[in-house]
């Protein structure tokens, strides 16, 4: 899995937070990853929304943001330390929980802090919400230099590289952000993602702009124009003409809105990017939702709300009491619109919050961005990418249903979320049940559904997965069956089934003996490698590690399983016959035509043999299939010397039922019969055979006991003295 890791961001550990309660703020060190005062963890009771949330502890430390559900405030803790604290907010507002205590927001010894700006109640601290849980703020160290912070939650940080001494963070959206600063000062455009390694960061020069997903908006220098650049791709894909009659001077977007105004006292306007004109409306410090604007009116000391979602602007209504007080701009600083799908919320005369419903319909929903892992996962990569992560933010909160389907079309994984705007998702390759899948192509499907309103995302791809569980007669790192052959040179070659029912590329190893034999088997350990079993011409049958698709010699890592074996002349893996977990093996005494039973010991061994049939050298093949009938139980196939073909229904008892006729006068030329396993991806075990010419045939099962009509797939295969 591609992890983001370039020298720029620090992520920081804050596990330390959990420190002694009572230590004073003094007593800290003054950077990031220092230890913060321990919150008490008293019950807060969740209040009703529109009511006043209650801060204990006068303050002079404030502000206040709302983004995703989630409103975020500075207050103190009971304490007494300063602390950003989010709540959680119900879609419809109808309900807010209690705070959770995020990050420390007082001062350290050194001097360190967050900063803040000139507020009514003092001092504020300027946050802004990503929507996707995370938040945003400023820090100033002990020299006075400051930084951007964004919080991924109460325990981690990450921080970036560039200081200043008067950063401005302008928008952040996602995992994108827009920060102003320096001297000459310049606009920054950046993004913080979890796991791409793309490096988009653009540094220009500083102009009105605001992110939606992977689009930045931009005013350019002609009055009214607008760009719209793609941040990754860093490319200019739309040019807009607002109509406004300035250079614009303040953008915001949500969806299909982008805000734009003259000047808090100039001109401003919505510009509806579906109908492609500007909509009117009025003037003033406002922040944009879906389908409004909030601003406030100072001289009549309310927050009004314009509602646009129709497409034009109806009169302004007033949504809350909010006194002028001294503070011109209050914007995140006592009031705040909560963008993605949400309401609006303030914070009273005595710094107590309050949640307000717009009143306005969202619009449905939709994905902003997606911040997409790979499409493969290997399992047992040791350096950290035996997880699939992505994450997708849309634009309001929504449940959402993760479900992963192996080749077969079977669901093997379901994982469910909601409550936010963001659907992170963190596959480890395994079932519901813990174990691995299988290795192979998997199909992942995401359907997300709005909480509140309409709208449902959806959205789908495929994972190819190595390292997991291996199928049947599978040598390979896939979960298809494969074929082993021997030639006269002594080549031992791997020919990998694939998708589609044929062979497609191979691995050979040489030195072998004329006369070995190869029974491809399962993985006896743990690592996940079937292994390989071969009875040497001597009649010593060695048992050889797995090589997860690379070749095997004889000198290959290996065990001994005993001399004698030269006595069968069928030696077949069915699978696991007796259900207790292990693979074992079937045999046919050549001077008898007895079959026995070898089940699986521990340590890769088996135990003795058990006789589970007499007298059956009338066939000239036998072959062990897997589980051809769908019960759950492995089969075996007995190829006859008139061309009748039948089956052995395994008991799953270490025995077999009475046979059964699957086809007469079936296949009188072939030479070779193997239960290949699946080699069509649709979950069911197939059959392969030569004939006399050398041509290759394989017959899909049906997952019933028996097989369609054959199908020529290769021709040639004369040269192999041996097909196992």
């Amino acid at each position: 899995m591609a992890r983001y890791a370039r020298g720029r961001t620090a992520l920081t550990s804050l596990a330390v937070l959990a420190a002694t309660v009572g230590v004073l703020p003094g007593a800290h060190a003054a950077h990031a990853a220092q230890a913060a005062p321990a919150v008490p963890a008293a019950p807060v009771a969740p209040v009703a929304a529109g009511a006043a949330v209650a801060d204990p502890v006068p303050t002079t430390g404030r502000g206040i943001d709302f983004a995703g559900g989630l409103l975020h405030t500075v207050e103190q803790a009971p304490n007494g330390e300063h602390y950003i604290t989010q709540r959680q907010v119900a879609a419809d507002a109808s309900a807010v929980a209690g705070p959770s205590y995020m990050s420390y927001a007082g001062h350290y010894a050194e001097g360190a802090h967050l900063k803040s700006v000139p507020c009514d109640a003092g001092s504020c601290v300027r946050m802004a919400g990503a929507g996707n849980g995370r938040y945003g703020v400023l820090a100033v160290s002990g020299d006075g230099t400051e930084s951007l912070q964004i919080w991924l939650s109460k325990d981690s940080l990450q921080t970036d590289e560039f200081r200043s001494s008067n950063l401005e963070l302008v928008d952040l959206t996602g995992s994108y952000h827009v920060l102003n600063g320096g001297s000459p000062a310049t606009q920054y455009v950046d993004g913080r993602l979890n796991y791409r390694s793309s490096d988009v960061r653009i540094a220009r020069s500083v102009r009105a702009a605001a992110i939606w997903g992977t689009r930045l908006w931009s005013a350019s220098s002609t009055p009214g124009a607008l760009t719209v650049l793609d941040i990754v791709q860093k490319k200019v894909v739309e040019t807009v003409a607002t109509g406004a009659p300035c250079v614009i001077r303040e953008v915001r977007a949500v969806g299909r809105w982008v805000y734009w105004n003259c000047g808090p006292s100039g001109a401003a306007g919505v510009w509806d990017r579906t109908a492609k004109k500007s909509i009117a409306v009025p003037s003033g410090h406002a922040l944009v939702g879906d389908g409004y604007l909030v601003r406030h009116d100072r001289t009549a000391g309310k927050l009004m709300l314009t509602d646009f979602h129709t497409g034009a602007a109806a009169a302004p209504r007033a949504v809350a009491d909010l006194p002028a007080g001294n503070t011109a701009d209050q914007r995140r600083l006592t009031w705040a619109v909560d963008k993605f799908g949400g309401d609006l919320a303030y914070l009273d005369a005595a710094h107590a919050a309050h949640v307000v419903p717009s009143g306005v319909p969202t619009r449905p929903l939709e994905k902003i961005s997606a911040d997409q892992d790979d499409m493969y996962l290997d399992v047992k990569d040791t350096t950290g990418g035996q997880v699939w992560s992505s994450a997708w933010q849309l634009s309001k909160p929504a449940n959402w249903t993760f479900t992963v389907k192996d080749g077969a079309g079977r669901t093997v994984r379901t994982m469910k979320g909601g409550g936010s705007t963001e659907a992170a998702v963190v596959w480890d390759g395994r079932t519901d049940t813990g174990a691995h899948v299988y290795s192979g192509t998997h199909t992942w499907s995401l359907t997300a559904t709005a909480s509140e309103g309409s709208g449902t995302y959806v959205t789908k791809g495929t994972i190819g997965v190595s390292g997991g569980r291996q199928g049947f007669h599978d040598q390979g790192y896939a979960s298809y069956g494969d074929l082993v052959t021997l030639n006269s040179n002594g080549t031992l070659t791997q020919h990998f089934g694939q998708q589609g029912g044929v062979f497609s590329g191979k691995s050979s190893g040489a030195g072998w003996l004329a006369g070995s034999v190869a029974i491809p088997f399962a993985d006896t350990g743990s690592d996940r490698c079937a292994e390989l079993l071969v009875r040497m011409p001597s009649g010593e049958l060695r048992r050889y590690s797995g090589r997860c698709g690379r070749a095997y010699t004889p000198s290959s890592s290996h065990a001994s399983l005993g001399t004698g074996w030269q006595q069968y002349d069928v030696m077949t893996s069915t699978g696991d016959l007796n259900g207790d977990g292990r693979p074992d093996l079937v045999t046919r005494k050549k001077s008898t035509g007895d079959v026995y039973f070898h089940a699986g010991a521990a340590g890769g061994k088996f135990a003795a043999r058990l006789k589970i049939g007499s007298a059956l050298g009338k066939y000239a093949r036998m072959t062990g299939v897997g589980d051809i009938t769908g019960d759950g139980k492995a089969d075996l196939l007995a190829h006859d010397r008139n061309g009748g073909l039948w089956r052995y229904n395994g008991l799953g008892t270490g025995r077999f039922a009475g046979r059964a006729l699957v086809a007469s006068d079936w296949g009188r030329s072939y030479n070779v019969v193997v239960g290949v396993g699946d080699i069509t991806g649709d979950g069911r075990p197939d059959l392969v055979e030569r004939d006399t010419s050398g041509r290759l045939f394989r017959n899909n099962g049906n997952g019933k006991g028996a097989f369609g009509s054959r199908t020529q797939i290769a021709t040639g295969w004369h040269v192999y003295k041996g097909i196992f």
